[in-house]
């Protein structure tokens, strides 16, 4: 790991994205609550937020983060037959959140994935990557739209 110590506190923010594509049908059973598993997109969500408080536990150079906030919004494409996630993680802190977010975005995806693989095993998981970065000596980025 990168030594921090000298770097200034400050507020740092993340926000990644990524999609998941499958069949009509499939995006009709979660939407109707009907996947043999529960609630898709639920229990998607507490898994996109339990990755982001783990990525230093799953990524060997990583930073442990104390996070102050995560949030994963889910929108669902119908005409695509496509879920989208957004996670957006924040902390006060030495170093960035950027891994936190897309390791949240990647789990909350592949979390989907698994409860409907039964459904759907085509299902894509594609497009995944930062959208947004703030704090730190670096400033602001964001993703070209």
């Amino acid at each position: 790991m990168v030594d921090v110590a000298e770097k200034p506190e400050t507020r740092r923010l993340a926000r990644a994205g990524g999609s998941i594509v499958m069949t009509a049908t499939t995006l009709d059973r979660i939407r109707g609550g009907q996947a043999g598993k529960g609630d898709v997109l639920g229990v998607a969500r507490i898994a996109a937020i339990q990755a982001a408080k783990r990525a230093g536990d799953l990524i060997p150079l990583c930073h442990p983060l104390g996070l102050t906030r995560v949030t994963a919004d889910f929108t669902v494409d119908e005409a695509n037959s496509t879920v989208h996630l957004e996670v957006r993680a924040e902390t006060v802190g030495r170093t960035g959140v950027e891994m936190e977010a897309l390791t949240a975005v990647s789990v909350g995806l592949l979390t989907i994935y698994d409860m409907c693989k039964a459904m759907d095993r085509g299902m894509r998981i594609e497009g995944i990557g930062l959208l947004e970065k703030a704090g730190g000596k670096s400033g602001h980025w964001q993703a070209e739209p």
